[in-house]
């Protein structure tokens, strides 16, 4: 439930929050270390990324390789079936760099919003 307080105080994210912002935190994480879905899901959640449902990253893990941010290879695993592992590709590398950029943008006017207004932009 979003806004929900957790023992370490995290709180859950608006899931519509989360849902745009998602693919940046994916390229992210692929960039710094090749990993498959499951293991996505717990280091996001490790890193307090909350009330994200495994149901939205494998999908969103799909659109990212189909749109050539992604690669990924099977591997096999001793414990069940091959695992997919994903990691970003070079132009995964610039669409990281640009949302990041468009993130760095975003989160200044949010802070900005209710600020005391410049007196040069009123005029």
């Amino acid at each position: 439930m979003p806004g929900t307080r957790h023992h370490d105080h995290r709180v859950d994210l608006d899931p519509q929050m989360l849902k745009g912002v998602l693919g940046m935190l994916l390229l992210r994480l692929l960039d710094a270390e090749e990993s498959y879905g499951y293991a996505v899901v717990v280091r996001l959640r490790e890193a307090g990324v909350l009330g994200l449902a495994e149901g939205t990253v494998y999908p969103a893990l799909t659109r990212l390789e189909g749109a050539g941010h992604l690669e990924s290879r099977l591997v096999a695993s001793t414990s069940g079936p091959a695992r997919k592992y994903y990691r970003t590709t070079p132009a995964g590398r610039e669409a990281l760099a640009t949302r990041e950029a468009s993130w760095r943008l975003l989160r200044a006017a949010v802070d900005r919003v209710g600020t005391v207004p410049d007196p040069e932009v009123l005029r």
